[in-house]
């Protein structure tokens, strides 16, 4: 017999099997002797309460053996001759596309106009030490998409959009740990994603797939009415069965190119403010309401949403024990982001705190238009670059002197590598945006006590939170509604919010597509 069953475990205990097997039988009211195995399928901190607690849901076999399943890593079947789709980008959303793809017995192409994983990394360091931003490989574009090289968080809400645990039970395949199965807010951690996405891509070249990095799609084939290929930046013309459009939010050559040629794209409301970083150890004061956590607790996080004058300002990728980065993608604009190692273990928390940007508030900056949302996200990164003095250094600011419209006189101690300069923010970030952050951070001191505090750091600009752009597709085919056969995909096309949902959305645009095609 399984029976499944709620507990509740001191964070010392969760690990323990043997407690965790007495809490069980105590709770089940049955002898440890008739349980053959624990297995736990979910696990969550509460800490509501002072005494923190962590939660698990589990299944007992009672006089009944368990049978572990194994993570293997798959072995798919030889397309190489097969039908051929070509897929632009290699993030979340194209790599989770090329490998349905291929279990549908499709050839996968893809093209990314960036580097592979290993080879990114020098250019995030120049980014870090030089100032250096190399417009086609850098923490956006390349090997992985963004979420390579900013945390690898797999949390989502996006439930409906498909399966998630098959999404997991593949990344756990190619060497992600089995605790993501069964955390409440899973996470891998950007030192260890590398190794994973080149896991990925050898299941894609194994498979009769290609890759071609360095490779930037400048242009469609089409005729007036379905696409038949791309056309690359050296001129080559490649065609296809159809075209998955898998570019990420940040690729705004392509919502330009999209654009010029007349197929339809639209402006799209999206998220902008700055990036706050506190130390962590207080942070987990807070949450865990005591001095230090222990060994047994994880870096704490925290989640936070306020409405201001009708729109949302809410805390956005909050990275525990972790690091803000330079995430601009050109020469001349200031984009921050966050990022954390596996073990969550710098002495700072981060994270975004944005506030909602709808329409009426771009068309009082920004021309109107399909990419109107766009040139307004784009104004704001190089305004920031120009107050805050050129490169990569970041505007920034004292929490407490940014609530009350001081240019601080010091800055404490920040993980952002470039370096910060400390100006009026009021400066940088439209008066809608600022006020609100402000009104925001005011009531995220009251339900955090001691949140609103000049140890904390706010740093500019977080910008880079959603496509500002929307590709319109068919809700049933998911073709695009001008054009078949091209299939707008993941979070570039504003159909995804991170790195699961953009792998779902990717792997039901492969079967779309696979539907078409046959």
């Amino acid at each position: 017999m399984i029976q499944k069953l709620e507990l509740v475990l001191r964070p010392e205990d969760v690990n323990d099997e043997n407690t965790i097997r007495n809490i069980a039988s105590r709770t089940a009211g049955i002898s440890e002797n008739e349980i053959r195995n624990v297995v736990i399928l979910r696990r969550s901190i509460d800490a509501r309460s002072r005494q923190v607690k962590i939660r698990v849901i589990v299944d007992i076999y009672v006089n009944e053996d368990y049978q572990k399943q194994e993570f293997n890593k798959p072995e798919y079947k030889d397309v190489s001759n097969a039908k051929q789709v070509i897929i632009i980008g290699s993030g979340p959303a194209g790599l989770f596309a090329a490998l349905r793809l291929i279990e549908l017995g499709i050839k996968p192409v893809i093209f990314e106009r960036g580097k592979d994983v290993r080879s990114r990394r020098r250019d995030l360091a120049a980014i870090n030490k030089e100032h250096t931003v190399n417009p086609e490989s850098n923490y956006c574009f390349g090997e992985g998409g963004a979420g390579t090289y900013s945390d690898g968080k797999l949390y989502t809400r996006s439930s409906k959009r498909g399966d998630i645990n098959r999404i997991l039970e593949i990344l756990v395949r190619h060497g992600a740990k089995e605790d993501i199965m069964v955390d409440a807010h899973p996470h891998i951690g950007t030192n260890k994603l590398p190794k994973l996405i080149a896991e990925l891509r050898d299941s894609i070249l194994s498979a009769g797939g290609e890759i071609h990095f360095n490779t930037k799609v400048t242009g469609l084939l089409k005729d007036p009415q379905k696409i038949k290929g791309v056309v690359l930046s050296s001129g080559i013309n490649v065609n296809a069965e159809a075209v998955i459009l898998a570019t990420g939010h940040s690729a705004r050559d392509i919502f330009e190119m999209l654009h010029q040629e007349k197929i339809l794209i639209e402006a799209k409301s999206f998220a902008l403010g700055v990036r706050v970083e506190h130390p962590q150890q207080l942070i987990d004061s807070i949450q865990y309401k005591c001095p230090q956590r222990g060994d047994f607790l994880p870096a704490a996080s925290y989640a936070l949403v306020h409405q201001v004058d009708g729109k949302g300002v809410y805390s956005f990728c909050m990275c525990p024990g972790g690091f803000i980065v330079p995430s601009a993608t050109a020469p001349g604009e200031i984009v921050v982001n966050g990022m954390s190692p596996s073990k969550r273990d710098s002495r700072f928390a981060n994270s975004g705190i944005v506030v909602s940007v709808e329409p009426a508030d771009w068309q009082k900056y920004s021309a109107d238009g399909a990419l109107a949302a766009l040139r307004f996200q784009q104004e704001v990164e190089r305004k920031a670059c120009v107050v805050a003095g050129g490169n990569q250094t970041a505007p920034a600011s004292r929490l407490m002197d940014f609530v009350s419209d001081k240019i601080s006189a010091t800055l404490p101690d920040c993980s952002y590598q470039p370096g910060l300069a400390a100006v009026d923010m009021r400066n940088v970030l439209p008066e809608f945006i600022h006020s609100r952050l402000q009104n925001g951070f005011k009531e995220f001191g009251k339900k955090l006590r001691g949140y609103l505090t000049n140890e904390a750091i706010v740093v500019g600009v977080e910008s880079r939170t959603s496509s500002p752009v929307r590709i319109p597709r068919d809700p049933i085919t998911l073709q695009h509604t001008g054009l078949a056969l091209l299939y707008p995909c993941g979070e570039g096309a504003g159909y995804a919010g991170g790195i699961i949902s953009a792998a779902m959305d990717g792997e039901a645009v492969a079967n779309a597509c696979a539907n078409a095609l046959n």
